[in-house]
């Protein structure tokens, strides 16, 4: 079996990655093996944004191309080896960490890397298997996020949030929500999140969530959305170019007409998610919620609700 084979086979089983010492070593492996020379049969650069990257793999990955790679933050082997220890003191300080500049710069880049790792061994699975290894790779996402805020010493998990509809008085029913992301303190919900690879068609559903929270139990419990990128592939072989999936008007006209998230986060943030005002007071970098903005956010109102805890994924 070849590395790549193998990388492939051990991506595509989610029960193996349960702990952030899991992912790490799984990153170092695939960096390992794309920083050996002729690991694959080709680098692929974007011809619109040159700094992104396709890696074109060799026959035992059916010579797929990878999805865009940020060279501006996907660490080298050596690299990711030496940035990792540091990203472990940070987590381990919980509230106590300060982030210097290179340390916010560093946790970015830490958990691109880490995720696209994944991302792309799973891009060297059959085109028929696709669908699969989008879900693997969300789920698996969805999982380390969790990870990354347990090890700060918070609860979170993934779940369903069972919250009583009174009316009036009398508790009637009960309504479910599903949420990536659930930030608690004993029986209290203290953040709601859904965490993505992508925003693409996936936008709206926590927007609206907020919204009807708040509307049936008159609490404004913070939501955050977090995403690893916004970016796919366009064009053809050998001339590939990125487009962005971020839907700038909805994400707009959901902030102003129904209510704003609060709290966007990104990995690899789009250019004009910096530049444009509605955007850029809405949107930051993912080190902002893990450093700040987490410890604010849990100080804020809050529901009594039954969270039912997902089962663990089966193997893909």
């Amino acid at each position: 079996m070849s590395v790549l084979s193998a990388l492939r086979e051990y991506a595509c089983d989610k029960t193996r990655f349960t702990t952030l010492d899991h992912y790490v070593a799984f990153a170092q492996r695939y960096l390992d093996f794309i920083g050996i020379p002729q690991s694959v049969q080709a680098v692929i650069v974007s011809q619109n944004e040159p700094h992104y990257q396709f890696l074109q793999y060799k026959e035992d990955g059916a010579f797929n191309v990878t999805r865009p790679l940020n060279s501006r933050l996907l660490y080298s082997a050596a690299d990711f080896g030496h940035a990792v220890p540091r990203l472990r003191t940070l987590l381990a300080s919980g509230r106590n960490a300060r982030p210097s500049i290179e340390d916010r710069e560093l946790c970015n880049r830490s958990i691109y890397t880490i995720q696209q790792a994944i991302g792309a061994a799973l891009d060297s699975l059959p085109a028929g298997k696709s669908n699969t290894a989008r879900k693997i790779n969300g789920d698996l996402f969805e999982r380390l996020i969790q990870l990354l805020i347990i090890a700060q010493g918070i609860d979170c998990t993934s779940g369903t949030v069972q919250v009583p509809v009174v009316v009036p008085g009398v508790a009637e029913f009960v309504m479910r929500f599903q949420h990536d992301l659930i930030i608690k303190y004993g029986e209290l919900v203290k953040v709601i999140g859904s965490v993505k690879t992508s925003s693409k068609d996936r936008l709206g559903k926590i927007f609206v969530d907020k919204f009807l929270l708040h509307r049936m139990t008159g609490k404004d419990v913070p939501h955050v959305a977090i995403f690893l990128n916004d970016v796919q592939r366009k064009g053809v072989l050998p001339r590939y170019g990125i487009n962005s999936t971020f839907l700038s008007g909805h994400f707009k006209g959901y902030t102003v007409k129904l209510n704003p998230l609060d709290g966007v986060y990104y990995c690899d943030i789009r250019p004009n998610m910096l530049t444009e005002d509605i955007l850029r007071h809405h949107i930051r970098t993912f080190d902002h919620f893990l450093f700040d903005d987490i410890w604010e956010l849990t100080s804020r109102d809050s529901i009594v609700a039954s969270v039912v805890r997902e089962e663990p994924n089966e193997p893909g």
